[in-house]
């Protein structure tokens, strides 16, 4: 799991190397609606204006083709109602290979909407394939676009980046963004509460989680003599936070001075990773990668059984880049598993 914040191709590898609820278009919302060609209904608060990393972008009157690009946005705009012209293909987390994140595809199946064209990333802007779908605003609030990516789309059509780092956006950020673009702000700031409080609804099911810290890390079997952990500026980790798992001390400390979002430290340091539970991947391995190591085994988590391996790529996936779709999409599943690990702390 290294670095999430990537192109999309270099970020399909972080998230290697770095109970399903069916979803009807909403467990935190309400359902979406559009017509069959993806084209978003009228309306709204405009003009609007949505300020990002690369200054201001003005949507003058409703958007009525939506061509979204990096992480997330196609998540909030369909949550929202707006089923996009063209989003990006899934090349991670996509456990039928059709190219479409599960939580994705099941609220635009709800919405009885088409499933929007793909377009693939891996190497870049696909520029020419978003121009063909005749956008008229691009989405691109959890991306890592470069000056020069932002400049050529808004050729294209009004293109929204991120607003700070890249692949950094939270899904409040995202959705309140999208929300803005659509212009639907009150609505978006609707789908965040609901959202809310479907967690905390889920995460009283476990009462052992209450008062616990946590942390994400990452663990390459092929070379345990380093450790990867996500800093609270990651995005996994302030989805714990969200949920109820404090970050420790020594994660924010171990983290400083740190540029990105993900630190490395010698296995030799791993028993400072002292929270309650531990979120791990364990590439080309599994917890007993970690278990039989004399250094890696002193990770109190590790040490304790407090540990949810998170070895799943589609829900790794999803908690990795939660948005207002896949955090109910996986919350069942992935609650149970922290309560369990907090119980054992």
């Amino acid at each position: 799991m290294p670095s999430l914040r990537l192109r999309r191709g270099a970020a399909v590898l972080s998230l290697l190397t770095v109970g399903a609820l069916a979803l009807s278009a909403c467990s935190a919302g309400s359902a979406p609606s559009a017509d069959a060609t993806g084209n978003a209904s009228s309306g709204g608060e405009f003009p609007a204006t949505v300020a990002h990393v690369y200054g201001k972008t003005v949507i003058d009157a409703a958007p009525k083709r939506v061509a979204t690009i990096g992480w997330g946005s196609f998540d909030a705009a369909i949550a929202l109602g707006t089923i996009p012209v063209t989003i990006p293909t899934a090349t991670f987390g996509d456990a039928n290979g059709d190219g479409y994140l599960a939580w994705t595809h099941d609220a635009i199946t709800a919405a009885k909407a088409k499933l929007p064209p793909l377009h693939d990333e891996t190497d870049g802007i696909p520029y020419e394939k978003i121009a063909d779908t005749s956008p008229d605003l691009i989405l691109g609030a959890n991306s890592g676009l470069t000056r020069q990516e932002y400049d050529t789309l808004t050729k294209i059509a009004p293109t929204v980046a991120y607003p700070g780092a890249p692949w950094g956006t939270s899904w409040r950020e995202s959705t309140t963004m999208v929300g803005a673009a659509l212009g639907k702000p009150a609505e978006a700031k609707q789908l965040i509460s609901d959202t809310e409080k479907t967690m905390a609804t889920e995460m009283a099911k476990y009462p052992a989680v209450k008062g616990k810290t946590g942390m994400v890390m990452w663990v390459d079997a092929k070379d345990p003599g380093k450790v990867q952990f996500y800093s609270p500026r990651d995005t996994r980790v302030q989805y714990l936070n969200d949920l109820g798992l404090a970050t420790p001390p020594s994660i924010t400390d171990l983290s400083q001075g740190g540029k990105g979002f993900v630190t490395t430290i010698s296995a030799e340091q791993a028993d400072k990773l002292d929270a309650d539970v531990a979120v791990i991947y364990v590439q080309g391995g599994d917890l007993s990668t970690l278990q039989k190591d004399p250094l890696l085994s002193r990770i109190p988590a590790v040490a304790s059984g407090a540990v949810v391996l998170m070895n799943d790529e589609e829900m790794l996936m999803a908690i990795s880049a939660p948005t207002v779709l896949s955090i109910p999409w996986a919350l069942p599943s992935y609650a149970k598993m922290l309560g369990e690990a907090a119980a054992k702390a």
